[in-house]
């Protein structure tokens, strides 16, 4: 009789950890990393992977190259003013530089943006994404901008390692007076 209780108590503790829970749990966890993967679509629609670790922000494909996010609005009067410095500097640096445009309007088609470009000499791949809300607010909450941040804001990353960012309207030369001194010019 304890022979037969204990093998049932055992039964009871070895078979839910062969069971269909454990597979969800390990779904679960893994979404929960996948959560930390921002994919972001440009207007052409090319996939650029953006993988969120702690406060790190990598984007696949571009290691070793200083990125800037540039968080717009395209009704943004100092959004459209930097647009093409932003531009200028990712010639200049072409070879470390590449600026990513991260649209927070959640309602402009890639036409739109396409024209935002073209008026605003914004050459740079510009983000119409769903993640693009998503991924803006993960980026000012590593920073500590807060939730109502203003726009444009733009965060340089090196190697997925903060170097710095601006709100609002700021002088072209600090930014690449920054752009020198990250990759040491």
């Amino acid at each position: 009789m304890l022979k037969t209780t204990l093998l049932a108590l055992s039964l009871i503790f070895i078979l839910p950890g062969c069971s269909d829970s454990t597979q969800n749990s390990v779904e679960e966890a893994n979404s929960m990393v996948a959560s930390n993967v921002y994919e972001l679509r440009d207007t052409q629609n090319k996939l650029y992977k953006v993988t969120k670790l702690g406060d790190e922000f990598h984007l696949e494909s571009y290691d070793n190259k200083l990125v800037i996010y540039d968080i717009f609005a395209t009704w943004c009067p100092p959004c459209r003013a930097i647009a093409p410095h932003l531009s200028k500097f990712q010639e200049e640096f072409k070879d470390d530089l590449i600026v990513i445009g991260v649209t927070i309007e959640e309602d402009k088609t890639n036409g739109d943006l396409i024209e935002y470009a073209k008026e605003h000499k914004a050459n740079y791949p510009l983000m119409n994404s769903k993640a693009n809300r998503n991924f803006s607010n993960a980026i000012a909450s590593a920073i500590n901008v807060g939730s109502g941040f203003p726009i444009p804001l733009m965060i340089m990353y090196k190697n997925g390692k903060y170097i710095t960012h601006y709100s609002g309207s700021v002088p072209p030369e600090m930014i690449r007076a920054d752009i020198r001194k990250a990759l040491g010019k």
